[in-house]
């Protein structure tokens, strides 16, 4: 589901105003052989084209660890578990192609994998993928930021400040 229903019944209150969100990225590694070493799972987004981690919005009520674990399965048909919290941040504005303005506390999660072959399961992607850490696709360099916070965490949270 590519906009949650509870956005779209905010939407159809406040318009294209902004909102406030909270979402999660889900930075998923795995050990890959012995020439790739540690792979990340990394999606390739619908809307623009971009190579991210999987990312999404938290339902309400919803535990954040619980959404990665969602966002997971729902966008690339992998099972996870949430290891830690690496990193709280807040994202720029985001102004989408219909109008609709949002900002999120971003939660970014270091996942490990556990099963299921990556591919795009819920239409918000065209294309699931393992890369080496070494080898990735061009991605933002705010994208490599969550990735490499989940790569290089000793176990802290980071906090924006």
């Amino acid at each position: 589901m590519a906009t949650p229903d509870f956005v779209l019944a905010l939407r159809e209150k406040v318009g294209t105003h902004p909102l406030w969100l909270s979402g999660v990225t889900a930075v998923v590694l795995r050990d890959g052989d012995s020439t790739t070493g540690t792979e990340v799972l990394l999606v390739r987004r619908s809307d623009t084209g971009a190579w991210t981690p999987v990312t999404g919005i938290i339902d309400p009520g919803e535990e954040p660890a619980v959404a990665a674990a969602r966002e997971i399965l729902e966008e690339a048909n992998v099972v996870a578990t949430v290891d830690t919290l690496v990193w709280v941040k807040v994202t720029d504005p985001v102004r989408y192609e219909n109008g609709d303005e949002s900002q999120y506390l971003d939660l970014i999660f270091r996942c490990s994998y556990v099963s299921g072959d990556a591919f795009p399961a819920d239409g918000e992607n065209t294309e699931a993928a393992w890369f080496a850490l070494n080898a990735l696709p061009t991605i933002s360099e705010d994208m490599r930021g969550r990735v490499m916070s989940a790569v290089e965490t000793d176990g802290t949270a980071r906090f924006e400040v």
